[in-house]
């Protein structure tokens, strides 16, 4: 198995891990503060792994592009989180995990087209039955 495999793989079980535990946290508080509660440890913990293993001297190899870019990033990530941990407050987790998992939809048609990523049958009958759990899961 190939290192981004195993990486993808660990990142699958704590993602999983990470919807349960925070449903179980809101019970209390509005989807929002848990958020915020979240993202704090989440900004710490980044931090923490950028000096332990010594990627600081990164920033120096950023571009104005790059910056832009993951500045975007960051905004999509907090429009979709705050608007995931609203959806996990009042909903059940297991169905808005999955309707949010199907952007993997999304991801794969942007990357064909903005990143010119390879295009195969196997990519494309994975994301169809994708397609075809979320009907069969979000249709009544």
């Amino acid at each position: 198995m190939k290192q981004y495999q195993v990486f993808a793989i660990i990142s699958m079980v704590f993602a999983g891990l990470t919807s349960v535990i925070a449903k179980a946290g809101l019970k209390n508080v509005s989807g929002d503060t848990g958020l915020a509660v979240r993202t704090s440890f989440v900004f710490v913990l980044i931090w923490l792994n950028i000096f332990v293993f010594n990627h600081v001297k990164d920033f120096s190899n950023l571009t104005k592009k790059d910056i832009i870019l993951l500045a975007f990033s960051g905004l999509t990530t907090s429009i979709s989180w705050i608007f995931y941990y609203r959806a996990i407050k009042i909903g059940s987790v297991s169905e808005v995990a999955l309707i949010d998992k199907a952007s993997i939809i999304i991801t794969l048609l942007l990357s064909f087209f903005l990143l010119h990523e390879q295009f195969t049958w196997r990519i494309a009958v994975g994301g169809l039955m994708i397609i075809g759990g979320l009907l069969v899961l979000t249709i009544k």
